[in-house]
């Protein structure tokens, strides 16, 4: 995904020299894009970079080459490679003091900056519905394609503290859940 699409709250948050990394899950598992931005010192420009992640230690080397290029934020991929290592890639980015950004509010609860996703209940809900229809006699190729509608921006403010960073108001004013 380009830095474009990507929400300009993120970019303001990290307002440090800015490099979102995002790290890719095994190719056997979710394929969502993954894309790093750096901002070069004095560039407002982005240039993009991916980091591998197939194995624990291979997070352990994203993170390590993160703090080594002094990385200012990182987003990560979503998949259940990285769902099952939730509290490692939260305490990772809180041991290297990096701004990240996850896909489910679940990370923001357990202690990572903040999460912007899916609503995973409305999600199952959907599922239910489908399955409901299903059962009364629908075919499920005449079924439409449903697409998530709801997403939720979470913000972690004790992380930020943490983190040196403020999060302006405006934001937190947007935020579906604020952690304090």
């Amino acid at each position: 995904m380009p830095a474009s699409h990507w929400p300009s709250w993120f970019r303001l948050v990290a307002n440090r020299r800015l490099w979102r990394q995002k790290l890719p899950p095994p190719p056997s598992q979710s394929s969502s894009p993954s894309v790093a931005i750096q901002s070069k010192p004095g560039s407002s420009r982005a240039t993009t970079g991916r980091a591998e992640a197939n194995t624990d230690r291979d997070i352990d080397a994203a993170f390590d080459t993160v703090a080594k290029r002094h990385i200012g934020a990182l987003a990560t991929a979503s998949g259940p490679f990285f769902d099952t290592r939730r509290q490692k890639l939260v305490g990772l980015a809180a041991r290297h003091t990096v701004p990240t950004i996850y896909h489910f509010r679940e990370y923001a609860e357990a202690g990572g900056l903040m999460s912007y996703g899916i609503d995973l209940s409305e999600a199952y809900r959907q599922v239910g519905v489908y399955t409901a229809r299903i059962l009364e006699g629908a075919r499920p190729a005449e079924l439409p394609v449903m697409q998530p509608s709801k997403f939720e921006l979470v913000i972690n403010l004790k992380t930020a503290k943490a983190l040196g960073l403020t999060i302006p108001q405006a934001l937190q004013f947007q935020a579906d859940k604020v952690i304090e």
